[in-house]
């Protein structure tokens, strides 16, 4: 499966998803100017992933900010890595979070909380 890279703007975040590798990574702001349309070719990446064999696949999301629609499209991409991980695949979510940033802590519990996956909450320093 081909794999999707995205380089980071100041409203987009950087986007690896590497199923060969088995690595997922959300990084930076994502705050489009249509969330749905950044969004859905990583969904329907995903959906074609479902499909495959996947042993194992760390997700790694360090976001520093995120808007309101695209905590809606961080849902359903958890969703289908939920989805996944039924069919007996590996999957951990990486939730990165600055050490003072209680509302990034807070999203991810919320994700964790709604979600069925193993989640690790990783505080970094600034």
């Amino acid at each position: 499966m081909e794999a999707i890279k995205r380089e980071g703007t100041p409203k987009t975040p950087y986007v690896r998803f590497d199923g060969e590798n088995g690595v997922i990574e959300i990084k930076g702001r994502s705050i489009p100017e249509n969330s749905i349309e950044f969004y859905k070719p990583l969904i329907d990446w995903l959906e074609n992933l479902a499909s495959t064999e996947v042993s194992e696949i760390a997700v790694n999301v360090q976001l520093e900010y995120f808007n309101t629609s695209s905590s809606k499209c961080l849902l359903d991409i958890f969703k289908k890595l939920e989805l996944i991980h039924k069919k007996n695949s590996s999957i951990e979510v990486n939730w990165f979070y600055e050490e003072d940033d209680e509302d990034m802590f807070e999203a991810g519990e919320d994700y964790q909380s709604i979600i069925g996956l193993p989640f690790k909450m990783i505080e970094i320093e600034e």
